[in-house]
């Protein structure tokens, strides 16, 4: 994948996929009665987090200069 082409997907994903991502997972948390406030804070944090996980390929090496050898640049 080019460094161009990881930008823009990138920005797609924290544009379009991250704020989706909230909505569904703030109605699912919703969906069952309120736990403590750290239980609470605890399945935030890790939806926080696992939503990056699978999308660590294109968010690596976004903010360099793209790569001499790259034709798209």
């Amino acid at each position: 994948m080019t460094h161009k082409t990881r930008r823009r997907l990138a920005l797609l994903v924290l544009v379009v996929g991250l704020p989706l991502y909230i909505v569904i997972a703030s109605s699912v948390v919703t969906m069952f009665e309120r736990p403590p406030i750290l239980v609470e804070l605890l399945i935030y944090v890790v939806l926080g987090v696992l939503w990056a996980l699978p999308l660590r390929f294109v968010f690596k090496g976004v903010g360099r200069e793209p790569p001499p050898d790259d034709p798209q640049g």
